[in-house]
């Protein structure tokens, strides 16, 4: 079963249509980028895919669930964390951890237990129990992360997840990226940094919200013959005729 399935899916906003008959699928535990330049569809694309937005037309298919018929139950089965952070300041971690659980319907004990593990495996023994106000940027991604996968997702939808970040803190998220899909969550990322974009196994890239480009780093580099995700991501982007 694919994680993620588009076809055709379109939205319009009156007479301006901000996704243009898009299609593309996502394997299970594939890490997929979903790249444009601002005001390219991608954000409506997403909402479209997390069952908050109807399309206009198409077909979309979310953790084998109908994005017009079953958007709740894809809302049960995806995690989602953006570029604005979406924690409780005024929680410590744990309790960040322990709140989202009990939204997601998990039993007190797993919640301990997940939230045991959680900690030892990012190493936060020593902010487990600061308000999530106090921490640095880079705890705070990685807090966030842990949030949004918590209930073991299908789908993992990650918007600019590393905006602002330093590339240490940037490296370390990506390692979280990667566990992630080894234990078969589905990670579909947004960036704007194209070093990231070459982490991915997979990247579509849109313009005016159409798919222009859809394949492996290598694939694309390839097709457009240069030597990095920025160039192939900069010879589509001159081609953009709207803006945000």
């Amino acid at each position: 079963m694919k994680a993620i399935e588009a076809y055709e899916l379109t939205k319009t906003f009156g007479n301006f249509t901000a996704v243009d008959h898009i299609t593309f699928d996502v394997d299970q535990g594939e890490i997929f980028g979903f790249l444009g330049a601002n005001g390219a569809g991608k954000t409506t694309a997403m909402r479209m895919l997390c069952g908050l937005l109807n399309p206009t037309s198409g077909k979309g298919r979310v953790a084998g669930f109908d994005i017009y018929k079953e958007s709740e139950k894809i809302k049960k089965n995806i995690g989602y964390m953006s570029q604005k952070f979406s924690l409780y300041e005024d929680l410590t971690a744990t309790e960040n951890l322990e709140l989202f659980g009990g939204i997601y319907g998990m039993s007190r004990k797993t919640i301990k237990e997940e939230s045991e593990k959680v900690i030892s495996e990012l190493n936060l023994h020593t902010e487990k129990d600061m308000l999530v106000s106090s921490l640095p940027l880079g705890i705070k991604q990685k807090v966030s992360f842990a949030v949004s996968t918590f209930h073991n997702p299908k789908v993992v939808f990650l918007d600019e997840p590393t905006g602002g970040v330093d590339p240490m803190a940037r490296r370390t998220f990506w390692e979280m990226i990667y566990r992630a899909a080894d234990n078969g969550i589905t990670a579909f990322v947004t960036t704007h940094y194209m070093d990231e974009a070459e982490y991915c196994n997979r990247i579509s890239i849109m313009v005016d919200g159409r798919i222009e480009a859809l394949g492996s780093p290598s694939e694309l580099k390839s097709r457009f013959n240069v030597g990095s995700m920025d160039e192939v991501f900069q010879s589509l982007a001159r081609q953009a005729k709207r803006g945000e």
